[in-house]
């Protein structure tokens, strides 16, 4: 369903934002796992992995 440029303060309600549609589009197409990542600026960035508990 494609990304975002910017959805807010990095470490805040972006953050929040991806983990939520990330979490939501993991049980719509029941897969185990999923990446999430922004860039924060000054070439720094962050990225989390998500583990879906209710597939197989």
């Amino acid at each position: 369903n494609g990304g975002a440029i910017a959805l807010g303060h990095p470490l805040a309600a972006t953050g929040t934002r991806l983990s939520l549609t990330l979490s939501r589009e993991m049980n719509a197409r029941k897969v185990k796992y999923g990446i999430a990542s922004a860039c924060i600026g000054g070439g720094q960035g962050m990225a989390v992995l998500f583990e879906n508990p209710t597939t197989k």
